[in-house]
């Protein structure tokens, strides 16, 4: 019997997630089809991408970038555009699974539409679960929807998890690569330039998410994000300096006994386990071998090299608005920092202000979430401009 296909959406095409997810498809291809896709501004690499996956519909960022891209690509596909036209993708009836790959808090309500209307979602933007964590696992319950991560740590911890009690769960561990500052002398790390904190040594990813693997607080939001997506108190959650990366992810239960998940140091392996689950698929990489890496290191995380990171446990466990803050004057400072308008110790600075400025409650609904995104971008940005003046 011929295998029925699997419809997909990749929200976020263009980029590091979105290009591995249709690698994966590549490989895949008689088990997927692309229904849609959803990128920013990246029309030559989108144009590439529609001509040769022939998705139904299409958004880009804006009208300009649509009419551009209809003259590219012609009729043959729906083409929508701007908030309203992420959220038609993110919904596409025909769609069975979404990949939320979209970059920030700009990936919210798309991944919040597609999960109002159903559909399976294979999470890799963790900011979304980060400021809305509450009301995305209430919709999922309510529609039934299944949440995968893609993230490889969290995809690690998932597969562990998959047939044990999370009741019995004491602590889970999420690994970190140490960033391409791991080893470099404290009094040195203020100074560092865009193009080092780029060169990660580890993982090939996007500009901003790079960034923040130097400063660490990827790990303070991935530790938030698990918080949400396996419903764990703060004080299970920690995180391990391990600088191979082949270990993505810990779980240590009741009894004493840890289980790892340990793979290829390549996204393509997390996406496809997403995409495939609950079946797993030959792997589209040469398999691990141990004896060649021959030691495994782990080490804690140095509060005095991280200090981001601190900062993000620290709003992790006092919870309320403090994510949504921390989020969004991360995403400002980095932006900065990736137009050299301020050095690589600045970011922390701008963070750290926008939490001590803050005055913390609960929130409930999507639009007080985002009015607290916006209050806290234009302080960002209010500080950068002051500090500006003052050099």
């Amino acid at each position: 019997m011929k295998q029925k296909r699997k419809n997909l959406v990749i929200l976020g095409s263009t980029g590091s997630i979105g290009q591995n997810t249709l690698e994966v498809v590549r490989r895949q291809s008689a088990r997927f089809r692309v229904v849609g896709l959803a990128a920013g501004r990246n029309i030559w690499l989108l144009t590439s991408q529609v001509e040769e996956f022939q998705p139904e519909v299409v958004a880009v960022e804006s009208e300009s970038l649509a009419l551009e891209l209809r003259k590219k690509v012609g009729k043959q596909v729906k083409i929508v555009y701007g908030e309203s036209g992420y959220q038609t993708v993110a919904s596409w009836k025909k769609a069975d699974l979404v990949v939320s790959a979209m970059t920030g808090i700009a990936g919210l309500k798309p991944t919040l539409a597609a999960l109002n209307s159903g559909k399976d979602l294979a999470l890799a933007n963790k900011e979304t679960m980060v400021v809305a964590g509450a009301l995305i696992r209430k919709m999922a319950s309510q529609t039934g929807s299944r949440i995968i991560p893609v993230d490889s740590e969290h995809s690690g911890v998932f597969q562990c998890l998959r047939g044990n009690n999370k009741k019995q769960v004491k602590k889970i561990y999420l690994t970190a690569s140490g960033g391409p500052f791991f080893r470099v002398p404290l009094e040195e790390l203020p100074k560092k330039t865009l193009a080092e904190a780029l060169k990660h040594p580890r993982w090939k990813m996007g500009r901003k998410v790079t960034i923040d693997s130097a400063t660490m607080m990827n790990k303070g939001l991935e530790l938030i994000e698990a918080r949400w997506l396996f419903n764990l108190r703060p004080e299970q959650l920690e995180v391990l300096i391990h600088p191979q990366s082949i270990v993505h992810a810990l779980v240590e239960f009741v009894d004493g006994s840890i289980l790892a998940q340990l793979s290829q140091t390549d996204m393509k392996i997390p996406i496809q386990y997403a995409l495939s689950f609950p079946e797993r698929w030959e792997s589209p990489l040469p398999y691990l071998s141990l004896a060649e890496i021959g030691s495994l290191e782990f080490y804690p995380v140095e509060e005095k090299r991280y200090p981001l990171f601190n900062l993000a446990r620290r709003v992790l466990e006092a919870g309320r608005s403090f994510p949504v803050v921390l989020n969004a004057a991360n995403e400002v400072a980095v932006e900065a920092f990736l137009e050299e308008e301020i050095n690589f110790g600045e970011i922390f600075q701008v963070v750290e202000y926008c939490l001590e400025a803050h005055r913390p409650r609960y929130l409930k609904t999507l639009e007080e979430i985002l009015e607290t995104d916006r209050i806290t971008r234009e302080l960002a940005r209010q500080f950068l401009r002051k500090r500006g003046k003052e050099r």
